[in-house]
């Protein structure tokens, strides 16, 4: 085989697995994820729409800065003292009550948000947390 040969084959291979890359990235959606605040943490990531649906509604309050129906406790500074976050300066995380249906205070559920954009949901009073992706 000639080199002229070599060179065209080579080529022609190239442009097949760029192709190829284009095809599968687009339809399969590889390459596509975006990062999640706070997935690297190694906690397990959940889609906003896989949470009870009050942890939606405190959500959006979040977005629009309340009002909150715990205003004293709402927004407080989360001290992260359970250690399941990854451990971040004081001021870093901020707690949230997400309302329990029936329940007679501010039951266990709570969003904690981060600095860096990150959401995190507990349902049992910052025994575990879940990494929330609120885009999904």
């Amino acid at each position: 085989m000639t080199s002229r040969k070599r060179i065209s084959v080579a080529l022609v291979g190239l442009i097949a697995l760029v192709v190829i890359g284009w095809f599968v990235r687009d339809h399969t959606g590889l390459g596509t994820q975006r990062a999640v605040p706070g997935a690297e943490s190694g906690l397990p990531v959940r889609e906003m729409s896989e949470l009870p649906p009050e942890v939606g509604r405190t959500w959006q309050l979040i977005l629009r800065g309340g009002p909150f129906p715990y205003p004293g406790k709402d927004g407080s500074v989360f001290g992260n003292r359970e250690g399941v976050l990854p451990q971040e300066p004081t001021g870093y995380y901020h707690e949230y009550t997400v309302p329990t249906p029936g329940s007679p205070d501010r039951g266990a559920r709570r969003l904690v948000t981060g600095e860096r954009a990150e959401l995190y949901y507990s349902s049992d009073h910052y025994g575990s947390f879940v990494v929330v992706d609120p885009a999904g």
